[in-house]
């Protein structure tokens, strides 16, 4: 379901499940592994999803059957958003098609995100399908969504297109989808002439607010899974 690809200092980490890029357990073990090797070659991280899709959010035949393994893939989830957020290198997001609900929390938690024009829908739906936002979501939402939007998406649960998820703040720019490729490879041949360390010190100063609040998040909320330590 997930690939990895490196190339000139470039690690491409696509998901693909043939359907709607589930974020299910097995899939979010699967992410977590691709970081840790992209990690380890010290890699411009690309995320993508497949052609159509980035990710309709959690895998909800789990989210359905509820129990431990539901509350467990909500927080790996939020805690790969957390990992994203605060990776050492620079994260590039090629959204490549719709991104739902915890998919558009991916999205949120890239450096930069490029993402395909197109009918797709950017959305947290939660509200709209019966489901109090969670706080990591909120938090999420928060520290990367222009505040004029960050209500419109929570409350309202807003379906954005691409062209105007750009000024709401989910996405920073958006290409056609034949240029998708060439422009996500050309911002991260430009992110490897940063200084690595200089980023990841100032993405700690610059996020750790956020980041705090979100962490304090994902432990205060009852309805996520234990620590992976402690599963």
């Amino acid at each position: 379901m997930v690939t990895y690809q490196l190339e000139d200092s470039i690690a491409t980490i696509t998901m693909d499940d043939g359907k709607v890029n589930a974020l299910s357990p097995s899939m979010l073990s699967q992410l977590n592994a691709m970081l840790d090797r992209a990690e380890a070659d010290r890699a411009i991280v690309v995320l993508a999803g497949r052609t159509g899709v980035f990710s309709g959010g959690f895998d909800l035949a789990v989210l359905r059957a509820g129990g431990p393994d539901a509350g467990a893939m909500v927080r790996g989830g939020f805690e790969l958003a957390e990992r994203l957020l605060s990776f050492p290198m620079p994260v590039v997001i090629a959204c490549t098609g719709h991104a739902v609900a915890m998919g558009v929390f991916i999205v949120l938690s890239g450096d930069y995100r490029i993402g395909t024009a197109g009918p797709y829908r950017i959305t947290a739906n939660e509200v709209a399908i019966g489901l109090a936002m969670p706080q990591p979501a909120i938090e999420i939402c928060r520290q990367r969504l222009a505040p004029a939007h960050i209500q419109r998406a929570i409350l309202l649960a807003e379906v954005y297109s691409p062209e105007d998820a750009v000024p709401a703040g989910f996405l920073d720019r958006i290409v056609p989808a034949a240029d998708l490729s060439a422009a996500v490879r050309a911002t991260a041949t430009r992110l490897k002439t940063l200084d690595m360390h200089a980023h990841a010190t100032s993405k700690q100063r610059t996020r750790g607010p956020a980041l705090a609040a979100l962490r304090a998040a994902i432990e205060g909320d009852p309805g996520l899974g234990p620590p992976r330590a402690a599963r």
